[in-house]
C-alpha cells in the first residue's frame, strides 16, 4: 500500500529525526512530505517509532494518506521531482 506523509514539526531536532526515519522507510518527494511504498506490518512499525517522535502538545502535526494502487497508478505528476516509486509485484509459485 502506498502512503503519503507529511508533517509539520516546529522543532528543528525532532523534525530533523522524524526526517531521517521517513528516508528508511520511502522516498522524500518534497520537504515535509513522504510516499512509502509500505506492508501492514511496516507501516505498524512505522506507525509505533513516529509515535515516539512526535509531541501534538507542542504543535506537532502529521498526516497520512492511504493511497490504493488503482488510485496511484492514476497519480500525476507536474514539475520537478521524483516518479512515484512503488514496490515490484512479486510473485513465488
Amino acid at each position: 500500500m502506498l502512503y503519503v506523509i507529511s508533517y509539520d514539526i516546529s522543532v528543528d531536532k525532532r523534525r530533523a529525526k522524524l526526517a531521517k526515519l521517513l528516508e528508511g522507510f520511502g522516498q522524500r518527494v518534497q520537504y515535509s512530505v513522504f510516499e512509502c511504498d509500505l506492508t501492514a506490518a511496516q507501516y505498524q512499525k512505522l506507525e509505533r517509532r513516529i509515535a515516539k517522535i512526535l509531541v501534538p502538545g507542542e504543535g506537532d502535526s502529521l498526516r497520512t494518506y492511504r493511497i490504493c494502487a488503482a488510485c496511484a497508478a492514476q497519480t500525476q505528476i507536474v514539475g520537478d521531482g521524483p516518479p512515484l516509486e512503488t514496490s515490484a509485484d512479486v510473485y513465488i509459485v
